[in-house]
């Protein structure tokens, strides 16, 4: 897989991009680019052209997360003001707005059912599940401290929920947090499973392999991408390069690659089957805050994008083959 240069969009928010993900295609229309702001806006803009589609006001204060549904009819997204607003995705109505205590909404996503949207819960050392047809509250997954005090671990405050990912089947929920610690989940017990270790700062982004699915991939503050077999919690790959903290991570839909964004204001190419970084894109001039592969789908597409969102307040698409 090589990555190649497509489009970039300067100024595409009035503020620092926080976030970005991919709405996937539906029966009338193709996948859409959703990007959020420090400039408290969501944008949509169209899949390989960059052109917005519309800006979704409603929040007061900046845009840390997104996440699009399964369906592509609906996404979410959550804010420093604690409120996390559903909205159909080509209508901008809002469907449900979903309240918390401050610092207690960050990264979400939606199950690959479709059925649970999973919060990562800040300063309240949970994940919070919502049911997306009722948009109730239905689960609060609380995190048990790791055994034994860590060098760094001076006080419970360090136990910072920012990060969660679903297996592909839906059953798995994995969170990483502020000390560095991954946390897995049985769902349908709502039962917590055992601690990843490996990390020892901020675990900031967290995505499982489409195609094997006990293949968690975490990208930390301490510069490192890691790869867990999150069964047998196993640490089954380290891959360094980066130069600062690793602030985001996704994995292809063919699961042979990872890209990775720094505050080195890089993003990076791995290649799985060698465990090394192959390309380094240097098109963003501060923090990448998110990288995002478009999933498959949708009529007449055959290449692939990955989009990748900076502090620098752009947009770059790549393509990739």
């Amino acid at each position: 897989m090589k990555l190649a240069g497509l489009k970039s969009v300067e100024n595409a928010h009035d503020e620092s991009v926080w976030a970005a993900t991919w709405v996937p295609a539906t029966d009338t229309r193709g996948a859409l680019l959703l990007t959020g702001s420090l400039d408290e806006t969501v944008k949509l803009w169209r899949s390989d052209e960059l052109v917005p589609e519309r800006t979704n006001t409603g929040h007061c204060l900046g845009v840390a997360s997104l996440a699009a549904h399964p369906s592509g009819l609906i996404a979410a997204s959550a804010s420093l003001d604690s409120f996390v607003r559903v909205f159909d995705v080509d209508t901008n109505a809002t469907i449900a707005t979903l309240e918390a205590p401050p610092s207690e909404v960050w990264q979400l996503r939606f199950n690959p059912q479709g059925s649970t949207l999973a919060v990562a819960g800040g300063g309240s050392a949970s994940i919070k599940l919502w049911d997306t047809a009722t948009w109730d509250l239905v689960a609060t997954l609380p995190i048990p401290r790791p055994e034994g005090p860590k060098p760094s671990d001076k006080s419970g405050s360090k136990k910072f929920v920012l990060s969660v990912a679903w297996s592909p089947d839906g059953k798995r929920l994995a969170c990483g947090s502020m000390d560095g610690t991954i946390s897995i989940f049985d769902v349908a017990r709502g039962k917590f499973l055992h601690h990843l270790e490996g990390h020892f700062m901020p675990v900031r982004s967290l995505v499982y392999s489409p195609i094997e699915p006990r293949l968690l991939f975490s990208a930390s503050d301490d510069t490192r991408v890691h790869m867990y077999d999150a069964e047998g919690k196993s640490l089954v790959g380290v891959m360094s390069g980066h130069a600062s903290w690793v602030l985001s991570v996704d994995v292809s839909p063919d699961g042979a690659a990872i890209a990775t964004g720094s505050s080195d204001t890089t993003v990076r190419l791995w290649d799985l089957s060698m465990r090394a970084a192959v390309q380094t894109m240097s098109n963003h001039t501060d923090l990448v805050w998110g990288v995002a592969f478009r999933p498959p789908g949708g009529s007449g597409v055959r290449a692939g994008r990955l989009a990748s969102v900076s502090d620098d307040k752009s947009i770059s698409l790549y393509d990739y083959s």
